[in-house]
């Protein structure tokens, strides 16, 4: 993983390890991935259009295009093949409060 990644699958694994990456399903079957990063704060990932709000992901992927993702969405990847992610079901005005509270975080 790390020849192919680089040095983010190290600690990509340690997240899938604390079990930190959350898949979060609304009714409508919407879903987006929450990450405990590893300084305690959280990130949306969304892997099916493979982005992450942190800010390594913006400046590494998106800026500098050095890497192709980031550890949270490496991570999120992880979790989905393994089976590794915890599950948490909420209405559709939660999911919508959780992805306006990081477009909030960006403005």
């Amino acid at each position: 993983l790390k020849f192919i990644f680089g040095p983010c699958a190290v600690p990509a694994l340690d997240l899938v390890d604390q079990r930190s990456v959350t898949r979060v399903v609304a009714p409508s079957g919407r879903t987006a991935y929450q990450v405990l990063g590893s300084s305690g704060k959280l990130y949306t990932c969304y892997s099916s259009c493979h982005f992450c709000t942190c800010p390594a992901f913006g400046f590494t992927v998106l800026q500098k295009s050095e890497s192709l993702l980031c550890k949270h969405i490496l991570a999120v990847y992880l979790s989905q093949a393994m089976g590794a992610c915890q599950e948490l079901t909420v209405s559709e005005e939660q999911l919508t409060s959780i992805l306006l509270a990081e477009e909030e975080d960006e403005g």
